[in-house]
C-alpha cells in the first residue's frame, strides 16, 4: 500500500523541507490588517511583528475550512491508496476538526491523527511517520507509533511575554504565571495538547540554562534524545546559547526551525524551544 503523508503549516516544516520530501502542508490563516493571509505562503512572522509595532491591530488565526482538506485528500489519492493526515493538537486549532469533518468523504482511505502537539513536536511525528512510510510500516503500525511517541515527547520553550498567548486564548495551565514580576521568564511546555507552566525563572541567563538542563535531563533518560530547535524573530540567537550548552551530547539533531505565523501569533516575539523525542524508536 501506498501511503500520501499530509500535515498543516503549524509543523513549522519549511516549504521547501516539505516539497523534498514529498510532504503536503495544509496552510492555516492569519487575520491580519484586514486580509487573510496563508501561514507561510503569505504573510511570515517578520511582517507581523513589523505591523504590530506600527500599530497595526493584534492577529487571530483560523484553520483550514473541510473543502481544502477534501481537495487536497482527492489529489493525494490520484497517487496513493491511503492518506495519513497528521496535525496540530485539537486543543490548540479546529484544524484536526476539520480534517476529519473532510476524512468522512473518503470511508477508509484517509486517517487523521491528533499529534497532540505543535510547531516541530507535530513536525517531528510527521518526519518520523515519513521514515515508517518509506520502510514499508503499516498505517495502523504508524498510527499506533505515534500514538506512543506522544506519550514520551517532549516540548520545553520560553516567551518574552504572556500576553500574545493570553490576548489569543491559548494560555492554557500557565495562566498562572500572568501578572509575574519584572524580568521573571515563563517557562512552559505542552501536556495533552494544552500549553501549561513548567515553571518560572529570573532572567534570560537562567531561562536558557534551563533549557539546556532540560535536554541533558530527557537525553539521560532516554540514552540520547532526537531534537529539533524553534525561534520566533528575535529569539534565533538566542538558540546559539542553547546549543553552546549542549555540545557534546548524544544527539540526533534536527536543526533550526523558524516558527511560521500562526504559532508566532501566539508566541509573540523573541520566543525559543526545544521538541525531544526518544532517540530510539
Amino acid at each position: 500500500m501506498t501511503i500520501a503523508l499530509v500535515t498543516d503549516s503549524t509543523s513549522d516544516l519549511s516549504a521547501q523541507l516539505c516539497s523534498d520530501l514529498g510532504l503536503v502542508s495544509v496552510p492555516l490563516y492569519v487575520l491580519f490588517d484586514g486580509k487573510m493571509h496563508k501561514d507561510g505562503i503569505e504573510i511570515t512572522p517578520s511582517e507581523l511583528f513589523t505591523g504590530l509595532k506600527a500599530g497595526k491591530k493584534t492577529p487571530s488565526t483560523s484553520q483550514p475550512s473541510p473543502a481544502e482538506f477534501a481537495a487536497v485528500y482527492t489529489e493525494a489519492l490520484q497517487r496513493a491508496d491511503h492518506v495519513l493526515s497528521v496535525h496540530i493538537s485539537g486543543q490548540m486549532s479546529g484544524t484536526v476538526g476539520s480534517a476529519r469533518l473532510a476524512a468522512q468523504e473518503f470511508g477508509d482511505k484517509v486517517t487523521v491523527v491528533d499529534s497532540k502537539s505543535v510547531s516541530m513536536g507535530l513536525g517531528m511525528r510527521v518526519l518520523r511517520a515519513l521514515d515508517m512510510v518509506q520502510a514499508g510500516r503499516s498505517v495502523a503500525e504508524i498510527v499506533t507509533e505515534l500514538e506512543r511517541v506522544s506519550q514520551v515527547a517532549d516540548i520545553r520553550f520560553t516567551v518574552d511575554t504572556l500576553d500574545f498567548l493570553r490576548i489569543n486564548g491559548r494560555i492554557g495551565g500557565a495562566q498562572a504565571l500572568l501578572g509575574s514580576l519584572l524580568n521573571i521568564k515563563p517557562i512552559l511546555t505542552v501536556k495533552n495538547g494544552r500549553v501549561e507552566s513548567a515553571g518560572r525563572v529570573r532572567g534570560h541567563k537562567k531561562a536558557m540554562q534551563d533549557l539546556v538542563d532540560h535536554v541533558r535531563k530527557y537525553a539521560a533518560q532516554h540514552g540520547g534524545a532526537r531534537v529539533a530547535f524553534m525561534a520566533t524573530p528575535g529569539g534565533e540567537a538566542y538558540l546559539k546559547e542553547v546549543r553552546a550548552g549542549l555540545q557534546g551530547l548524544q544527539l540526533d539533531d534536527l536543526g533550526d526551525h523558524p516558527i511560521g505565523a500562526v504559532v508566532a501569533t501566539h508566541a509573540g516575539p523573541g520566543t525559543i524551544g526545544v521538541t525531544l523525542e526518544p532517540l530510539h524508536a
